[in-house]
């Protein structure tokens, strides 16, 4: 084999690995719910659970401020991941991946919203129904209502992601923040994080 042929089969093999892992990337980043560019230099990653006050409040009082400061301009990419602390979590994390993914965030800022209303029903049977009513305006019939809670495959799915995250960043409360790969120390609050913005900045 000429010195050409075994240039040309090595260049071969170095883009077909390129293109395979950032395939494999990509798949990785469709999975979960984003907002900002992938090209951000900055990716905060939110663990929160759907029926965590704390998660509520961070949702709709920092997020809005990090996406005007930093994720209109560029800087930040903020990914959200659910991480479900209890049952009624769990099933309305299971109806977010049953989703389109257009229709994620949507979903996401209602749940948000309206916690107070549809997570304190009396018990499982009422909240389900709660959340019903949130689902049908975004294309979840009843039918479909009952098999996204029985689908064995998303629940696996976000089972597999809790544990993998557990592992990994040593979560055990909801919301957990995670900058560039490091857990946020102290206060979820917006100021607590634009200090740890700035410095990477």
């Amino acid at each position: 084999m000429t010195k050409y042929k075994i240039f040309y089969k090595f260049l071969f093999i170095f883009f077909l690995t390129f293109f395979i892992c950032n395939a494999e990337e990509l798949t990785k980043k469709e999975d979960h719910i984003v907002l900002g560019k992938y090209n951000a230099p900055i990716k905060i990653k939110v663990f929160s659970s759907f029926t965590c006050p704390h998660c509520a409040s961070f949702h709709n009082q920092v997020v809005p401020k990090i996406k005007k400061k930093y994720v209109e301009t560029g800087k930040v990419q903020i990914i959200f991941i659910d991480f479900p602390l209890d049952k009624v979590a769990f099933n309305a994390s299971k109806l977010l991946h049953c989703l389109a993914k257009k229709k994620q965030i949507t979903f996401l800022d209602s749940i948000y919203e309206n916690q107070n209303q549809w997570a304190s029903g009396s018990d499982l049977a009422e909240i389900n129904n709660n959340l019903k009513e949130i689902v049908d305006d975004l294309g979840i019939n009843a039918e479909k209502f009952d098999q996204c809670l029985n689908d064995e495959n998303i629940s696996d799915k976000i089972l597999s992601g809790r544990i993998e995250a557990h592992k990994k960043y040593s979560i055990n409360s909801t919301p957990t923040i995670i900058i560039n790969e490091k857990k946020l120390e102290g206060s979820v609050s917006f100021k607590n994080i634009e200090k740890n913005i700035e410095k990477i900045i």
